[in-house]
């Protein structure tokens, strides 16, 4: 390494998004909130087999002891909870619509995460719909792009370094778990 190089962490290496939006809708203080205080999520494309990310998703948050409903109108069942064909059927107050389908599926979702009364519209990785986003914020839900749930609750909780991934926290402190 040259005189000139640096050692900062290039916090735009896991997104799609540009500066602007990434501290509008990656903002660390908000996913931490969101994480701590959403405990009911429906998963909008969760899948019932075990190799997809949305199976590895559900099953992470369940673990962590989180109420996961599942979204898939394919499916009668998925991780042992009923499955809903969309928002509008589900029977229960739901915190946080994490959804897993394509961007320009987004936005009738994010009307239904506002119909429902959803606190929360988590669009996953390379999931990006500013229209979308604009829906929720606009009826008062906090809304995240671009971005993981597993990953930033593996980050935000201390554990996400236990399997070598960089967590973009670097601190000379032991982690501190959030929630």
């Amino acid at each position: 390494m040259g005189s000139g190089s640096s050692l900062a962490v290039d916090v735009s290496m896991n997104t799609i998004l540009p500066e602007e939006q990434r501290l509008k809708y990656q903002d660390p203080g908000m996913i931490r909130t969101i994480l701590s205080s959403n405990k009911t999520v429906a998963i909008v494309g969760l899948s019932p087999k075990p190799e997809r990310p949305s199976y590895f998703v559900g099953t992470y948050l369940k673990y962590e002891g989180y109420r996961v409903i599942p979204v898939n109108p394919r499916a009668s069942e998925i991780l042992g909870e009923k499955s809903y064909p969309d928002l509008l059927s589900i029977p229960e107050p739901v915190d946080m619509v994490n959804v897993f389908r394509q961007p320009e599926e987004c936005v009738e979702i994010a009307r239904q995460a506002v119909e429902i009364g959803a606190k929360t519209l988590w669009l996953q990785l390379r999931v990006v719909n500013l229209e979308a986003a604009q829906i929720a914020e606009d009826a008062g839900l906090m809304a995240v792009m671009d971005r993981c749930v597993k990953i930033e609750h593996g980050r935000y909780s201390g554990s996400l370094h236990w399997v070598g991934m960089n967590t973009e926290i670097i601190s000379a402190r032991r982690g501190q778990r959030y929630f």
